[in-house]
């Protein structure tokens, strides 16, 4: 056996340094890891450490009541809001119904009493009936003012905006009541609507001094 071969064997480790040998590294490194973990673990350290949480907690808890009152600080305002809002919709509600039954004994125009009447029906089907005579009348309304054609549409079609101002809205009515005829029952239409519609007619027909 060579020299360098017996320097391996008593170093421990085939690069000859104390460093890699597993022996030395135990013996001096184990105290220190063990030094550390007790450093870990002493009585101050986890004293300190429960102190920290401590004062976490009561930030976080803090945060968590600050945001539990602002939202129902939220939830109040949303509801004092949306009960307003309810109420006013109502008071409009209740004064467009009063005036439109208003209208219903007091028109001049005998069918547009009549539309009326279906409007403020119990009945569904009364209601598209409504839009229906509305309808013809807007069609009577363009007879007058000497829009030709056909048809309505092909009234509407001749006109425009500066000969007849409210013919967007005259289409959007017109669009209505075609569904009404082409799709008959298939087609649902709630009295809110119904009543929205009407206002549309309405307002054509004030335009125009028609009823």
């Amino acid at each position: 056996m060579d020299t360098s071969s017996q320097n391996t064997i008593f170093n421990g480790t085939p690069l000859g340094s104390k460093y890699l040998d597993p022996g030395y590294l135990f013996s001096h490194l184990f105290p220190g890891v063990v030094q550390l973990w007790n450093f870990i673990f002493s009585p101050q350290i986890i004293a300190l450490f429960r102190t920290l949480l401590f004062f976490l907690s009561v930030f976080f808890l803090t945060i968590i009541c600050y945001t539990i009152v602002r939202m129902l600080e939220i939830r109040k305002k949303e509801h004092a809001y949306l009960h307003h809002e309810i109420e006013e919709y109502a008071h409009n509600k209740h004064e467009y119904e009063k005036r439109l039954h208003e209208e219903t004994g007091g028109s001049k125009n005998e069918r547009w009493s009549k539309a009326l009447g279906y409007l403020f029906s119990q009945h569904a089907s009364d209601w598209k009936l409504s839009i229906i005579e509305a309808d013809s009348m807007l069609e009577e309304l363009l007879d007058q003012l000497g829009f030709k054609g056909d048809s309505l549409g092909d009234k509407l079609k001749s006109a425009n905006q500066e000969n007849f101002r409210e013919l967007t809205i005259a289409w959007e009515v017109h669009t209505i009541r075609n569904r009404i005829a082409h799709e008959g029952l298939a087609f649902e239409l709630s009295q809110h609507e119904a009543k929205r519609v009407i206002a549309l007619y309405e307002q054509i027909f004030h335009a125009y001094g028609f009823i």
